[in-house]
């Protein structure tokens, strides 16, 4: 039997969720669920997919978001981000003035461009473009 499962809905901890959430829609030119919502939104594309969503840290007893001092926000965690207009992105991107880590280049192992930045809590966002053909 096969994987019933369609897609993830990766949850991170962000110390505020709206300075986050204005950050990642820049960033990725999407829309969120909810309004004025200081403690959990979800950012989601025009189809109405989740890609991502923020949660406050210490909301509702979820062990790995209580406390930002009991581990190193973004380490062993990368999200990848796969869009259409990856130009547009890069644009984006550095207009955000947020540091880039890697500057689009191309990453020969999974055959698409990419460039990495870092996220207002220190969580680094790598944006890819769509696969090469072979």
């Amino acid at each position: 039997m096969g994987c019933s499962m369609i897609h993830t809905e990766p949850i991170i901890a962000v110390s505020n969720v709206a300075d986050s959430l204005n950050w990642y829609t820049r960033l990725l030119d999407c829309h969120h669920t909810h309004t004025h919502n200081e403690v959990f939104d979800q950012l989601i594309d025009q189809d109405g997919k989740i890609l991502l969503c923020l949660h406050r840290w210490g909301d509702h007893q979820h062990p790995s978001l209580e406390d930002p001092d009991k581990g190193q926000p973004g380490n062993g965690l990368l999200l990848f981000f796969r869009l259409d207009h990856f130009d547009a992105a890069w644009e984006r991107a550095q207009a955000l003035g947020t540091p880039i880590e890697a500057r689009p280049h191309y990453n020969p192992f999974v055959l698409h461009q990419e460039f990495t930045l870092k996220d207002p809590d220190g969580y680094y966002i790598t944006i890819c473009s769509l696969r090469d053909k072979q």
